[in-house]
């Protein structure tokens, strides 16, 4: 098969590939960090995604017609077998072991070049993480060596995906009532009443959400929670007793509103986040944005087998919560852990949210240490750059 050649362009170029896996984390992290080394380290990017259509929901400039095209900056690939006649990269991303085609792998092998190998891994808060980051794995049969790069909240670690100069605009934008106004406008909502808590709902298949509408719905203050479309469909259907939620619509009982929205692309995400009193999150990359918000905030992390997703949620709350009073922190854990647990009862919202001043300076204050931090992008250019020569 003959390959596409390179330009004369003499910059490093990076594939990154990235395969779906719980509809947009994945490729919401991946996106992420392909714009950002456009934009902030002037690199050639070209990702590759099996699942354009859930790309396009989270990037509305996407065609899932179109095998190649590019935004903002950067080449986007279907990643399919027909599609796979290019010179390997400089860099190669293997996002989240989505294990990359033999075809490109034996490209690499005889390129006659050096590249730079990396699996890019799950976030974890777990201590192991910092031993195994960047550690090789040579190839079984080919002359090649891949390395393990891991996020983490540690200097050992390979960092947090965030962008240069996102405090510098959510500070703002959170201080100034008509920024915020403008927003909620944008999405075909008033501004929040007296006393109103807003929260951003974005979680896997949980029935506890039925517990939590059930609190909010008995609530002293008018609750209003936002709700992406295709998200907790069976629970506001069986609570409201209505047919399947679609974007747009308005489910109404006691004190609690809800309101699906259609899924927002990233930046308007981010502000959703920002403009929220609470945000419910799952997966990574809902997670770390939330993180960045500065709000007070709950995980439900990606269920994995044999259980092996609660020790990652330990490791996070006992870093999390490490400088919160006894009693928050203890809210907290027991929140986390009852709302991952799925069940029916729930967990307790109400004894969570009377810590909501000390979680909310708590978040404030958290989202301003990891933002000292050299950022993952940076760390993962300089990394490779290394293996390159």
């Amino acid at each position: 098969m003959e390959q596409e050649t390179s330009t004369s362009d003499s910059r490093p170029s990076w594939d990154i590939f990235s395969a779906v896996v719980d509809n947009y984390g994945d490729i919401g992290v991946c996106w992420r960090l392909a714009r950002q080394l456009v934009a902030e380290h002037d690199l050639k990017v070209r990702l590759w995604t099996d699942d354009l259509i859930s790309f396009q929901k989270i990037n509305p400039e996407i065609d899932p017609r179109l095998p190649v095209q590019v935004s903002h900056g950067v080449e986007i690939r279907q990643w399919a077998e027909s599609n796979l006649a290019v010179e390997p990269a400089d860099v190669v991303i293997e996002a989240f072991a989505c294990r990359l085609p033999a075809t490109y792998e034996t490209a690499m092998a005889e390129s006659g070049r050096r590249h730079a190998w990396v699996n890019l891994e799950y976030l974890s808060a777990e201590e192991w993480v910092d031993s195994h980051h960047g550690l090789p794995s040579p190839h079984p049969r080919l002359p090649l060596t891949k390395f393990f790069f891991f996020p983490g909240f540690t200097p050992s670690t390979g960092g947090l995906l965030v962008e240069k100069g996102l405090a510098d605009r959510r500070g703002p934008f959170q201080a100034d009532p008509r920024q915020l106004n403008d927003f909620w406008r944008g999405l075909g909502l008033p501004a929040p009443e007296w006393e109103e808590i807003r929260i951003s709902l974005f979680c896997y298949d949980n029935n506890s959400a039925l517990a939590l509408f059930a609190a909010w719905a008995k609530a002293a203050s008018p609750v209003t929670c936002l709700v992406p479309e295709g998200v907790a469909t069976k629970q506001i259907s069986a609570f409201f007793g209505s047919p399947y939620p679609g974007a747009g619509n308005l489910f109404k009982k006691g004190s609690l509103i809800v309101r699906v929205l259609p899924f927002l692309e990233q930046d308007n995400y981010d502000k959703l986040l920002w403009a929220c009193n609470f945000n419910f999150v799952r997966g990574e990359d809902s997670f770390v944005r939330a993180q960045w918000a500065a709000r007070p905030m709950a995980w439900q992390i990606y269920p994995q087998e044999a259980g092996a997703h609660w020790p990652k949620l330990k490791a996070f709350l006992d870093r999390y919560c490490a400088d919160l009073p006894q009693a928050t922190a203890t809210s907290m854990s027991a929140f986390l852990d009852a709302w991952n647990r799925e069940e029916d009862r729930g967990p307790d919202w109400d004894g969570l949210w009377k810590h909501r001043a000390v979680l909310g300076k708590h978040a404030q204050e958290w989202a301003n240490r990891l933002i000292k931090k050299e950022d993952l992008a940076t760390n993962l250019v300089n990394f490779c750059n290394n293996k390159l020569k």
